[in-house]
């Protein structure tokens, strides 16, 4: 085999011209194979891009768009969902005109007052006799004329009046405040009239015992719950008293009236009973409203 070998490679190296000749043969069978594969590939390639594309058919559906229907409420439903706002006195009486009150209001506080803790028998001793109660104020009057026209003696009525610890008048309001206004409205009423401040504002019920005590008042303008202190401790007896005036139809900065406050309106009531009420039957005491 070496020999052979030998023997080929001599012929090879000298003959040039056949040595060309192979090598041009060898490398034109190895460019014939390689581009009989790549003819193939392009072929191929070219086969699946002229591929024809189906065309839509005329009877294929279009996609529809969907909705959803909510489901509609039910009145209970709607009931059950929806909040419902308390309405507020001051919602009530911002819409409304006011009325002015009468001698029925305060009887019908009273028994409403009563009713949970009284029997029938003693809801009726509370009523008050209807002579008992003055013209009300039919929200025309200043308190100066109110008072002129429930008291038209008044000038004779304080010139007789000598007994300390005592007023003629109680003027009963919600606050110290409003009883200040009240007094410097009247100035036309009460004239020479000595005039107790009766309130706890600044003032200390042993001060307002010591004045009473030291000269005779004609007029009294204060709250409930101090008037009711002074009558406990002895400061104020509530004999001599000839009229009581309630400042009724004035309303706050929340269209609250005195006796629509409940802290108010139970200090009114526990007055009464310390002798306003049987000295209403006695019908030596007139209830006025302003």
């Amino acid at each position: 085999m070496f020999l052979i070998f030998v023997v080929l490679l001599r012929e090879l190296l000298c003959d040039p011209q056949k040595r060309k000749e192979d090598s041009f043969s060898v490398c034109s069978s190895l460019w014939l194979e390689g581009s009989g594969d790549e003819g193939g590939g392009d072929t191929e390639m070219k086969q699946e891009k002229t591929a024809p594309v189906p065309a839509p058919s005329k009877k294929a559906k279009q996609p529809k768009e969907c909705f959803l229907i909510q489901p509609k409420e039910t009145k209970e439903e709607s009931t059950k969902t929806r909040k419902w706002r308390k309405k507020k006195i001051t919602d009530i009486l911002a819409k409304s005109e006011p009325k002015p009150g009468t001698p029925e209001d305060l009887q019908k506080l009273i028994k409403d007052y009563y009713s949970s803790n009284r029997s029938v028998i003693e809801l009726e001793e509370l009523n008050l006799p209807d002579s008992c109660f003055l013209k009300a104020n039919d929200l025309t009057h200043s308190l100066s004329s109110y008072l002129k026209e429930i008291c038209p003696k008044w000038v004779k009525l304080r010139k007789t009046h000598t007994e300390k610890k005592s007023v003629l008048m109680l003027i009963l309001c919600s606050s110290a405040v409003r009883a200040l206004e009240l007094i410097r409205s009247m100035t036309a009423f009460k004239g020479d009239s000595k005039v107790m401040k009766l309130f706890a504002k600044h003032i200390k019920v042993q001060e307002q015992v010591k004045l009473l005590e030291k000269r005779a008042m004609h007029l009294g303008v204060g709250t409930p719950g101090r008037i009711k202190e002074l009558v406990k401790q002895g400061g104020l007896n509530l004999n001599p008293l000839k009229f009581l005036v309630f400042d009724w139809n004035w309303r706050d900065q929340k269209l609250k009236r005195m006796m629509d406050i409940p802290e108010i309106r139970k200090e009114v009531f526990e007055l009464l009973e310390m002798g306003v009420l049987s000295l209403c039957k006695s019908e030596s005491l007139k209830l006025g409203l302003f």
